[in-house]
């Protein structure tokens, strides 16, 4: 009973080092993609672009509802934006009668390094190649 106890206990604490570990890394890539939100966001207030109202995409629709949020778009499909602040938003939202009404209120969530990581093959992209992509685009890089 003692051994077995002793091996529960073990697990235990391995299992809550590998969480540890694992939510150290999580915040180190955050912290890292912050960084590249930040220089974009420097970039992007150099070269006078504006930012504009956002607004969600609905999933599966040509349709879209007021945020609230100032920021840019940083996909073609706007299904993904930051605000002034750096803050990253994961836009799509599913149809709604009120939101179509009032609006939807979107949290932000943490940046993640890799875009769409575990989506299908070629629908992954780092942070950092889809920031140049957009700065591409507007004619900064």
């Amino acid at each position: 009973m003692d051994d077995q106890t002793s091996w529960r206990e073990q697990r235990r604490e391995a299992s809550a080092a590998h969480a540890a570990a694992l939510e150290r890394r999580k915040a180190a890539e955050t912290e890292q993609a912050r960084g590249l939100l930040a220089d974009f966001i420097e970039k992007l207030h150099a070269a006078g672009i504006e930012p504009q109202k956002l607004r969600a995409p609905v999933v599966g629709s040509g349709a879209s509802y007021k945020t609230g949020i100032t920021g840019w778009y940083l996909r073609r499909n706007k299904s993904l934006g930051i605000d002034t602040d750096g803050n990253f938003y994961i836009l799509g939202v599913p149809a709604g009668l009120k939101a179509r009404l009032v609006g939807v209120r979107i949290l932000p969530s943490d940046p993640p390094l890799v875009i769409g990581q575990g989506a299908r093959d070629g629908e992954s992209l780092p942070l950092k190649r889809l920031l140049e992509l957009r700065l591409t685009e507007s004619g900064l890089v």
